[in-house]
């Protein structure tokens, strides 16, 4: 496969093939094309570079190690897992990479408040922390159901200083507290900036979010070919939006030799409505100024969508994922809320990490996988989080 059929992306228009670009009113197209210039011209300043390189490492804890799960792969009885720690930076997660990135733009262009939704709290967690750091007020919006799922990270969220709105509208969920803090974002988008929290939306935040966060994959394949001498047979990593795989994917899409695969959530299975599975049943549709798949109904509305992990249960997904599924280079699958309960506890008990129900997909579909595969493969799964935040959810739902 050429190079040139993924690489540069995406156009002057912000499009990935026929996915992605600005879907917006022409009031709001300004606003954000002050954001696209203002990302353009800081990306590229020593001045930015060094400070963001700079709290990379002394402030999140990177380079983020490389684990070799000895026992899970044991238990799998085939192929080699190894797991990107992204779970082991400050505040938890992946999210952090990006929000970082997007508070230092927010205090470059001089805004007042920085505006975000959360699914699973990391988000909103991440981005309390940068801009707390940065010294700028945060607002985040959280559906109804996720705070009740996920009262650690709110208390997290409201301790760092930042003001928590509970979206009850809807279906309580992701994809109403996009809408509410888009809305909240519209009412003052030259004061405001909307920190998008995935690889999603109107451009310039799909490429924006995933140059902040390919920082995990440029780590990872350097640390695979010292850990191993060669690159890592596949690369995984669960798929919600979408951010933590692109920035996992991105360094090895060049290389035909790594199969990469996302995984999606099934929830109680693809046969239900129960189930976020946006790449594996999803068409094209616009959805919060992009065009990606989307789960719609038969007029083109988002329909409800399910997740055990409040941070995958997104209808829609990042447009450069949709483009890469189209020309094959990414493979989607999924895994049930059945099979990621199973590989969270696996994976606690085995190895001692507990991990993000999210993330417990991916290690499921890479322990369903390695079975079938020699000992000399090698599996890169993305632990993109924690489980700090899901393991009283997880305690009451197993009876523990």
């Amino acid at each position: 496969m050429s190079n040139q059929s993924f690489l540069p992306m995406p156009d002057h228009n912000g499009m990935f093939g026929e996915y992605g670009g600005s879907i917006i009113p022409p009031e709001l197209q300004k606003a954000i094309d002050e954001i696209t210039l203002a990302y353009e011209e800081i990306r590229q300043t020593d001045v930015f570079k060094e400070e963001l390189r700079d709290l990379l490492k002394h402030y999140v804890g990177r380079p983020s190690p490389v684990y070799h799960a000895k026992r899970l792969s044991d238990d799998a009885g085939g192929a080699q897992i190894w797991l990107k720690r992204e779970d082991l930076n400050h505040t938890g997660a992946h999210k952090i990479n990006h929000c970082l990135g997007e508070a230092l733009l927010a205090k470059h262009m001089g805004k007042k408040k920085v505006i975000a939704e959360t699914g699973a709290g990391q988000h909103g967690v991440a981005l309390s922390a940068a801009c707390a750091l940065v010294g700028i007020p945060c607002e985040i919006h959280m559906g109804e159901i996720d705070i009740a799922k996920e009262h650690p990270n709110v208390v997290k969220i409201k301790i760092l200083g930042c003001k928590l709105i509970s979206v009850d509208r809807g279906t309580r969920t992701l994809k109403d507290a996009v809408d509410s803090a888009f809305e909240e974002y519209l009412t003052n988008p030259q004061d405001y900036l909307y920190a998008i929290g995935s690889v999603v939306g109107p451009h310039p935040f799909p490429a924006m979010v995933r140059d902040f966060q390919q920082i995990i994959g440029e780590e990872a394949r350097k640390q695979m070919i010292e850990r191993t001498g060669r690159l890592p047979d596949y690369a995984m990593a669960c798929i919600g939006g979408g951010s933590n795989a692109i920035g996992l994917f991105t360094a090895f899409l060049s290389d035909e030799s790594v199969k990469i695969i996302g995984v999606e959530p099934s929830g109680k299975g693809l046969d239900t409505p129960d189930h976020a599975a946006t790449m594996t049943l999803g068409k094209p549709g616009a959805l919060h100024g992009f065009k990606s798949y989307l789960l719609q109904d038969e007029n083109g509305q988002p329909l409800p969508v399910y997740s055990i992990a409040s941070g995958l249960d997104y209808p829609g997904v990042g447009p450069q994922h949709c483009y890469l599924k189209d020309i094959g280079r990414v493979e989607y699958t999924t895994a049930t809320d059945d099979e990621c309960l199973d590989a969270f506890m696996k994976l606690s008990r085995l190895e001692g990490i507990i991990p993000a129900l999210e993330s417990a997909h991916a290690v499921a579909a890479a322990a369903r996988m390695a079975k079938y595969l020699p000992k000399t493969t090698n599996i890169l799964v993305n632990l993109s989080g924690r489980g700090d935040k899901d393991a009283d959810f997880v305690a009451e739902k197993l009876g523990l």
